[in-house]
């Protein structure tokens, strides 16, 4: 079947740049686009109307939270309740256990996917707090995962995460890591599993890639074999690191090397590698201030960044900087890792950060971030037909609506969009040819229910901190309000 889409505006792909039409349509058959322009006479089938709208290639995010917000807890926190919020020593040893059932678990997956669809987002690959989890996640987990992913239309890279190693707080008051190795490699084992089952699917929407958790809960064997089973396999490995001082200092003490020296000695530093955030390399002024040779060594990789710019800034961080990385050669993508799933407002904090850090105007790189979101994402899943509308890439497209008063007035429809605007103003969503969201309604999904279940989900959720904390705190010590609650 084809189909046309028209809009007010259209971000084409032409000569490897993306361009702004007026007043244009995008035509695909299947899941292919055919023709991206001003002037389509030939037959279709179909044809939607976007109307006062920007209509612009599928958002990527690579590392989208697929879980209930945790933001909204512990961003707050001052470094003694922050202990709180990670595993006791105690807990550790003698009281794991799962929060939510199997079947919430499938909950939470569902009620974080419609989040991505409604913001806009038509490829992710997921993130989840496994905090919450008696250790990692488990093959059974994300098979059901990638059923619900299936039944929405999301083009989805997916996972279960494994780790062999908690950060804790221990009975001392320090931060860091306990191990049991042989649960990191069961985990490894799942996650190998999952990568042949995708491959028993057969579907171009399910896709099985490697998700280890953080550098620092990783033994070094279960880097190397996750390191091997990318090479033999031929698939995406995706690790957090290059976040945190602490990780940094945990890996120099237990290693002697820095965590990108790390990567590299495990063999994981290859142009098959997603690093997200990959804020503190030499660069960061809470390490050297100076680039000493880091930017050019991930650029020399291949590696991609996920740059996280508005979860960063919450958290008190930023990548310093976007143009020095992107000048570096690095590939730069983008990922949401919190709620919102808005990287319309990651685009937004990216920019007004990158002029904070350089001190002029200018420096605000909106073709730079809107590449990071769609060529940049693209690129680190090695895809050269996702992140762009033009003749022989899949039909991923995304429309953001711009006919609100309130959206003010279109100088340059991208800078209104960034400015004014947020992704909860998608109302079409096209992955692979089929529509999955149209006049921002999603068929068969009460948001009504998903909302009330989300909040229990939460409140679960934010009940079980208690039994975490080695001073076993109650929720609304360790989470206070911005104001005292008068009681009724």
């Amino acid at each position: 079947m084809r189909t046309k889409v028209t809009a007010r505006y259209v971000l084409g792909h032409h000569h490897g740049r993306h361009v702004l039409l007026d007043d244009a349509c995008v035509v695909y058959s299947g899941d292919v686009v055919e023709y991206v322009g001003h002037d389509y006479n030939g037959p279709v089938d179909e044809e939607l109307h976007a109307g006062e709208a920007l209509l612009m290639p599928g958002l990527i995010d690579l590392d989208a939270l697929t879980d209930i917000d945790h933001l909204i807890l512990d961003s707050w926190a001052s470094p003694e309740q922050a202990k709180g919020h990670q595993w006791s020593e105690d807990y550790f040893r003698n009281h794991r256990a799962d929060v939510f059932s199997a079947q919430e678990r499938q909950e939470i997956r569902e009620y974080a996917l419609i989040q991505l669809l409604l913001h806009g987002v038509t490829t992710y690959m997921p993130i989840a707090s496994e905090v919450h989890s008696e250790w990692a996640e488990s093959f059974e987990e994300l098979a059901g995962m990638a059923e619900t992913s299936r039944r929405l239309g999301l083009r989805g890279y997916l996972g279960p995460a494994y780790r062999s190693g908690v950060n804790v707080v221990l009975d001392n008051g320090e931060r860091s890591v306990m191990f049991d190795d042989d649960r990191g490699r069961e985990g490894l084992a799942d996650a190998l599993r999952f990568v042949d089952h995708a491959t028993e699917l057969n579907d171009p929407l399910v896709n099985g890639v490697l998700l280890p958790c953080r550098i620092e809960t990783l033994d070094v064997g279960l880097l190397k074999e996750t390191a091997a089973a990318s090479r033999q396999r031929d698939v995406l490995v995706r690790l957090h690191s290059l976040q945190g001082l602490v990780e940094r200092e945990l890996i120099l003490q237990w290693h002697g090397v820095t965590p990108l020296e790390l990567l590299d000695q495990a063999g994981l530093l290859n142009e098959r590698l997603l690093i997200p955030h990959a804020t503190y390399t030499d660069r960061n002024p809470a390490v050297f201030g100076e680039d000493r040779g880091d930017l050019k060594k991930l650029a020399d990789s291949g590696a991609s960044i996920i740059h996280c710019p508005l979860t960063s800034m919450r958290y008190g961080s930023t990548l310093d900087s976007f143009q020095a990385y992107k000048e570096a050669g690095i590939n730069i993508s983008l990922g949401t890792d919190s709620f919102p799933p808005d990287l319309l407002r990651g685009i937004d904090a990216g920019v007004q950060l990158a002029k904070i850090l350089a001190g002029r105007n200018d420096a605000g790189d909106v073709a730079g971030y809107f590449d990071a979101a769609t060529l940049g994402g693209a690129q680190a899943l090695r895809r050269p037909d996702l992140g762009r509308l033009e003749p022989g890439a899949q039909a991923d497209m995304v429309a953001f609506q711009l006919g609100d008063f309130r959206d003010g007035v279109h100088g340059d429809p991208l800078r209104t969009l960034i400015l004014n605007g947020t992704a909860r103003q998608a109302v079409l969503s096209v992955v692979a040819g089929r529509t999955i969201m149209a006049d921002g309604v999603i068929e068969g999904v009460d948001l009504g229910f998903w909302r009330a279940k989300g909040q229990e989900l939460f409140d679960k959720m934010r009940r079980a901190y208690t039994v975490r904390d080695a001073r076993n705190r109650p929720a609304d010590e360790l989470f206070p309000p911005v104001y005292a609650r008068l009681e009724r």
